[in-house]
């Protein structure tokens, strides 16, 4: 057996409302207007039912500190830098507004790597929501746990020496997303990592050049830049990969483009660098 093998099966519960004020909160904190069929915007399910660890069970990173207790979903990795590398996600059904809902989330795979910087693991993690047990959105939430930054060693990531060029994409939208959007949006998921709001620990244990936008955040803009193109929320499918950290108050370039099987979309940073990858299913259009 491998070293995590035990955690591979573990799961947990959490009960959730998808509130109307949350999401009032969720379309104020994207500069979106609020939805008009009575459903939850796609992407405010990563708000709902998230853990709930007490403040004095936080670690030094601001995540519920890793033990082996008979509670704990994750697995008790050492390495202490954590990130959200992937997603998979499927919409199956409106979420409406004022609905409770539950959420079942399972370890279905841990391993381990070794990468260029180092020692890696990798965490898959399956998420149900269901509003009475008819689930409306699956996931699979990759997340990577990594070493810790050498003694003397650069910020990341390090800028490149290109440009951004829009010319391969039908659509861009360019946001400069600042510490004001980082923290509602760790307010709304409930996310207490310090890397997305204290810029000390950020740069100095965790060796970043900056605060860091979250990945769902950055998933989130894309899937809103989806809705602006296709006039809703038509989604039936999103995947998306982390391919870079993107760094608050710097331009993030969102774009998309059409292709035989939906939609392509990414995030860049200002120096090209790609930051987001993802693709997209659309539902066929209705009504008309």
């Amino acid at each position: 057996m491998g070293e995590w093998d035990a955690w591979i099966g573990r799961s947990e519960q959490h009960g959730d409302r998808v509130d109307a004020g949350l999401v009032a909160r969720w379309c104020a904190t994207l500069d979106r207007e609020g939805p008009v069929d009575g459903s939850a915007p796609l992407g405010l399910h990563w708000c709902l039912a998230p853990p709930q660890a007490l403040t004095m069970q936080l670690g030094s990173d601001g995540h519920p500190q890793r033990d082996s207790a008979e509670h704990a979903l994750l697995p008790p990795v050492p390495l202490p830098r954590r990130m959200w590398a992937a997603g998979t996600l499927q919409f199956h059904g409106p979420l409406p507004v004022g609905a409770g809902v539950v959420r079942t989330s399972r370890v279905i795979a841990v391993t381990a790597k070794t990468g260029t910087s180092g020692p890696l693991v990798f965490v898959e993690i399956a998420h149900d929501l269901a509003r009475h047990d008819h689930v409306l959105v699956s996931e699979t939430q990759s997340l990577v746990y990594r070493a810790a930054a050498p003694p003397g060693a650069a910020l990341v990531p390090t800028p490149a020496p290109g440009h951004f060029d829009p010319a391969p994409w039908l659509l861009t939208r360019t946001v400069r997303p600042g510490p004001a959007l980082l923290f509602r949006y760790s307010a709304l998921t409930f996310n207490s990592h310090r890397i997305h709001y204290d810029w000390p620990y950020a740069t100095q244990a965790e060796g970043y050049r900056g605060l860091v936008v979250q990945g769902p955040l950055i998933a989130s803009l894309l899937i809103d830049l989806a809705r602006r193109h296709l006039g809703g929320d038509r989604l039936a499918s999103f995947r998306f990969r982390g391919a870079s950290p993107a760094i608050a108050d710097e331009p993030l370039h969102l774009v998309l483009r059409e292709t035989a099987d939906g939609l392509d979309l990414a995030a860049f940073a200002d120096d090209g660098r790609q930051v987001m990858a993802a693709t997209a299913q659309v539902m066929p259009a209705t009504g008309g």
